[in-house]
């Protein structure tokens, strides 16, 4: 495969980039628009900001660092059927620690809703709330860690555009179903992990595309 010029990878990551920041600050206006500054907003953003610290370990953290260059070798060193066993065990080990975690924060949603914001435990309607968002966020933690697998397998392939763009085509669907927060605050954090679950869709659907099914040639 011929490798992309690192200016043109550079640009596309960039402008892809820029693209999901403007978006992001887009959805961030409209949730702020359609909710106001009310306990409310503030029960979301922490059931959210939840799973969106543990992506951190999980996906874009301490994981990312160690699987492409792993990756990397493999597929320079090795035959494609190598590349395919060590992702697929990959994506089968992270999903399977992660679907535990996902059930334990699920079940012990009240008790992680307090470490994380001890003060709701004041505002017995805030914490009630807080819990029922968490529980509907936290599989987010599951599907955005394997969207970064598979941006970090099309990483290492040199497709640095759609990787980068996922989270505008994410934050584009939340800010279109921003405006019905109003009528049903628990929208707001379902929707979360269903545009995550379909990004992850398009980033496998693109990395199939990279590698049919034909066997290897080596």
């Amino acid at each position: 495969m011929k490798k992309p010029s690192l200016l043109r990878s550079l640009a596309s990551f960039s402008s892809m980039t820029m693209v999901s920041r403007v978006f992001g600050l887009l959805r961030d206006m409209a949730i702020n628009a359609a909710f106001g500054a009310d306990w409310r907003t503030d029960a979301f953003w922490v059931a959210f900001r939840i799973p969106n610290f543990m992506r951190r370990l999980f996906a874009e953290g301490s994981f990312s660092t160690a699987f492409v260059p792993v990756l990397t070798e493999v597929k320079e060193t090795r035959s494609l059927a190598d590349v395919r066993e060590l992702v697929s065990r990959t994506a089968g080990t992270l999903g399977a620690v992660l679907l535990l975690i996902v059930a334990i924060g699920v079940i012990f949603a009240p008790q992680v809703t307090l470490l994380f914001s001890p003060g709701a435990v004041q505002q017995p309607e805030k914490l009630t709330l807080t819990v029922e968002l968490l529980r509907l966020t936290f599989p987010f933690l599951l599907f955005v860690s394997l969207t970064a697998l598979a941006g970090g397998v099309l990483n290492s392939y040199h497709r640095f555009g759609l990787p980068a763009l996922t989270p505008a085509v994410g934050a584009a669907y939340d800010y279109s179903n921003s405006f019905d927060f109003t009528q049903t605050p628990l929208r707001g954090a379902s929707m979360v992990h269903q545009h995550v679950s379909a990004a992850t869709k398009r980033q496998v659907a693109r990395y199939n595309r990279l590698h049919p099914d034909e066997d290897d040639p080596t």
